[in-house]
């Protein structure tokens, strides 16, 4: 079983009809729909760049259009699987049904209105309570169970340890375990000194505080990575370091361009790690560091210039090393396959 932290269209426009029906749903622009019903990722992930936009406006990277070619898939083929959405200070909860999906033709109700193929998978009919009649409020939600039980990301598949705690919230059991751990409680303490939404106030308020902390997340990351690329430029010209490096040269005016040029990649990614798709950790306080952003050269006896850079998971960078970024992408798609299996 796989927890999916979802949302169902740009500005959750399915969101209603997924809740009505007892569905979860995802679409591709119709366009797109031919190059997925023929299993034709390369043409679909070719077709997505050329002609799509991620919901920041920003043209998807190639890993991005990947993971949309397989949003669908994934959609279709979900059964027993538990999904979660975020309504406003509401948690929403069901588990996907092994019943045939539906495809139907739909023009957007949001300022863009692409005419889209939407996939609606059966499910049960949607909770906003734990098993044991628990209201599942996100203002009463642990600091820590915030930072992942929400996604900017169309669809996101929770790990292990994360999707034991989501089964036990919805399961209403005891979460002692889970809040009493130091990483928890570290988050928790955190939080009380400022670093967590707010619990009051309107909704206008909630959504402008959570945006501005992801924007300072991101900015934070990126400030770090140029400064990093910097550091590590200026040492391999000349400079006395404590390690041999190979030549670095830094093709970008100054750090803050660089900064730019990084967060920028983050929206073309939708903070998700080029290589391996997962989730970037923006929280560099409390979060998880193999998940902090890094920025990696694609050709590694290339420069740190426009387009020999992408953000990946620390522990991606750390694993990849020198290796080839094809080999290394073919090496992560065979792990992914495995894990499907």
């Amino acid at each position: 079983m796989k927890v999916y932290i979802a949302n169902f269209g740009r500005q959750n426009y399915e969101w209603p009809v997924c809740r009505e029906r007892g569905t979860v749903a995802t679409m591709n622009a119709l366009d797109a729909q031919r190059y997925w019903q023929a299993n034709d990722r390369e043409g679909y992930v070719s077709s997505r760049m050329a002609n799509d936009t991620t919901a920041t406006g920003k043209k998807p990277t190639k890993a991005t259009a990947s993971r949309w070619f397989n949003l669908m898939t994934t959609v279709a083929e979900t059964s027993g699987d538990v999904w979660v959405h975020k309504d406003g200070d509401e948690l929403w909860w069901t588990t996907s049904k092994n019943d045939a999906p539906s495809f139907e033709s739909k023009k957007e109700p949001i300022a863009r209105g692409r005419e889209v193929v939407i996939c609606h998978k059966p499910c049960e009919p949607w909770s906003n309570q734990s098993k044991k009649g628990i209201p599942l409020k996100w203002n009463e939600l642990h600091p820590k169970a915030k930072d992942f039980l929400s996604t900017e990301a169309t669809l996101q598949s929770l790990s292990p340890s994360y999707r034991d705690y989501t089964l036990a919230l919805i399961g209403g059991d005891d979460l002692s375990g889970w809040h009493s751990s130091p990483l928890w409680s570290k988050r928790n303490e955190s939080a009380k000194k400022g670093y967590a939404p707010i619990k009051y106030g309107s909704q206008a308020d909630k959504i402008a505080y959570q945006r501005a902390s992801e924007i300072f997340d991101a900015a934070g990351a990126a400030e770090r990575m140029a400064h990093t690329a910097v550091n590590t430029a200026n040492s391999a010209n000349g400079q006395k370091v404590e390690r041999v490096l190979k030549k670095k040269d830094l093709r970008f005016a100054s750090a803050v361009a660089l900064q730019d040029y990084i967060k920028e990649l983050m929206e073309a990614q939708e903070y998700c790690c080029e290589l391996t798709g997962l989730t970037l950790e923006l929280d560099e306080a409390n979060g998880d560091s193999a998940m902090f952003a890094s920025l990696d050269r694609i050709d590694s006896s290339g420069h740190y210039e426009p387009g020999n850079l992408q953000v990946v998971c620390r522990f991606a960078n750390f694993w990849k090393g020198a290796s080839d970024d094809v080999e290394f992408r073919r090496l992560i798609e065979v792990l992914q396959a495995s894990a499907r299996m």
